[in-house]
């Protein structure tokens, strides 16, 4: 099953922390944050993935080139007929990354229709965006897919609090104290979609055309739209304080999403 990716977008909230790289770029420890999602597909046995390119597609795509060279060590032996020999020493043989254009100004509902040569004939695959990692158990969430017969699937997470939270007894006594607790109320899109293939017939090329708006809208007036619940760790990379807040967690080696 493929794994599309959207990593087009220019990421305008985030610009304290670099000016010059893609969202999926910024890194967590030493890898961009997308190749911290793509692991956790891998660990799952998911390698085939389709990435929707936009907003400085081509440094993902220079990272992706380039990446034997950049993740192993190397031998070259110079001269007219130049030899580069790679020394494997790393865990991601025989991933399979289509890098795929889908304009710079396109928007999440265009982005996807553009890739739908490359789902070729599987009847479903999955989605999610190029910012967030999560905890989520992926084949869970593809045996909960294909339980119903619906068109998608989305995953709805609690987001992590804000502020601190506080709890006390009718004395004023504290009886819990969380500083950063996840929410306990309603859930929010964590991405991490499974589709049908039939998803392609809400959607169209249009640059304009916002998934999670005119699509995601109809999908559920058509009650096509299921709900897979995640009450674990999830995280998007939407500013700086959770840029650092996900890089603390990895150099702590505290990260919940590291399933490798």
């Amino acid at each position: 099953m493929k794994t599309v990716i959207l990593c087009g977008g220019q990421g305008t909230r985030i610009r304290d922390v670099s000016e010059n790289l893609p969202k999926p770029m910024l890194p967590i420890g030493d890898r961009p944050i997308l190749w911290h999602i793509m692991r956790g597909y891998a660990a799952h046995g998911h390698t085939d993935f389709v990435l929707c390119l936009g907003y400085l597609g081509h440094l993902i795509k220079d990272f992706f080139l380039n990446y034997e060279t950049s993740a192993n060590d190397v031998t070259v032996t110079l001269g007219p007929q130049r030899e580069i020999e790679h020394h494997c020493n790393h865990d991601e043989s025989g991933w399979r990354i289509t890098l795929a254009n889908t304009g710079q100004p396109t928007m999440t509902g265009g982005r996807i229709s553009r890739v739908r040569d490359y789902i070729g004939n599987d009847e479903d695959f999955m989605l999610t965006y190029g910012d967030g990692v999560s905890d989520i158990d992926i084949s869970a969430l593809i045996s909960f897919h294909r339980s119903h017969d619906k068109i998608l699937t989305v995953s709805g997470v609690r987001p992590p609090g804000r502020f601190g939270e506080i709890e006390a007894d009718y004395t004023g006594a504290v009886t819990e104290f969380n500083e950063k607790p996840q929410a306990t109320g309603g859930r929010i899109s964590g991405g991490f979609f499974v589709c049908r293939r039939q998803l392609f017939e809400y959607l169209s090329d249009d640059e304009e055309l916002i998934f999670e708006q005119e699509p995601m809208r109809a999908i559920v007036a058509n009650n096509q739209l299921a709900l897979y619940r995640h009450d674990g760790f999830w995280q998007c990379m939407d500013t700086y304080r959770d840029y650092k807040l996900l890089n603390d967690l990895w150099d702590r080696n505290e990260a919940p999403w590291r399933n490798w």
